[in-house]
Parts: C-alpha cells; structure tokens; sequence
C-alpha cells in the first residue's frame, strides 16, 4: 500500500438525494450491492457483510459477467467512522482481477457533506499504485452513477 499523504486519486460528486440516504446507500449492505462497481457487474447480495463502526469492516465479492473468471473479494477495515459523514480505511482487494492487475490495498475515505437543496457532497480519496488510478476512477465514476440511478429510484 502507499503510504504517501496526498491521495492519489480525489473525486467530489454532488448526489441529488440528501446526506443521510447517501451514507445509508454506503453503510447498508442491502444497498451496496445495488450500485458498487462498474456497469454490468454484480455484487451478490449473499457475499456482502459489513460491520460498520470503527475496528468493523466490509465484506464483499465482485463478479464481472463481461470477463469470465474475473473476480474479486473485497475487504474494507474501518479504521475511522463518523456516522452520516465519514467512512474510512484501508481496502484490500483480491481476487483473479480485471485487466491482469494484481491484489492490492489502499486506504479510502469516502466523506459525506449538505449541500444546497438536499444534495450531498461525496469527496473520495483514494491511496494508490499510480497503475490504478485511471481504473478506480472509471470505476468510481460509473458506480457512482449507479448509486444516483439507485437514490432516485
């Protein structure tokens, strides 16, 4: 993991749906697998576990259908949690991975702000290889757009 103190990767996304729908999409594992990940992959709901508090966790699998036998499992170690303002940790990602990337860990913070008319500010940092960058944010961006589609519904 990189131990560096600027995040390699930074994302602010206004979210048309207030704070707290937006931190339940987040801590709620019945939501989670509704909108985690890129489009078209899934994350079934029978491999989700999550113990939301500081010293808990997430738990998940990954399945991308696009990509036979690519899969990953997903761990995320809460280290800090602020309840419908802050997620933070470090992720340990493994698995048989997309794009022949290998397993890997990155603290993430995923923090939660009002904004004007019942939005939510989401500002999401992430600690990584310098390789993974330009993939986490495409798959942050797609996720995220899922997780709007989600909130709306």
């Amino acid at each position: 993991m990189t131990t560096m103190t600027t995040p390699q990767l930074t994302l602010t996304r206004i979210v048309n749906a207030p704070r707290a729908d937006v931190y339940q999409a987040f801590a709620d594992p019945d939501q989670f697998p509704t909108w985690w990940g890129p489009i078209g992959n899934s994350v079934p709901r029978d491999e989700v576990e999550f113990d939301v508090r500081p010293g808990g966790y997430w738990r998940w699998s990954e399945v991308f259908p696009a990509e036979p036998g690519t899969w990953t499992h997903g761990r995320l170690d809460l280290t800090d949690v602020v309840d419908g303002e802050l997620l933070d940790g470090i992720m340990h990602i493994t698995g048989q991975l997309p794009g022949g990337f290998e397993p890997f860990e990155t603290r993430m913070r995923v923090e939660f702000h009002d904004e004007a008319d019942g939005r939510t500010r989401l500002e999401i940092r992430q600690w990584l290889p310098e390789d993974l960058v330009s993939p986490s944010k495409g798959g942050w961006t797609q996720a995220l757009t899922k997780l709007e589609a989600t909130l709306a519904a």
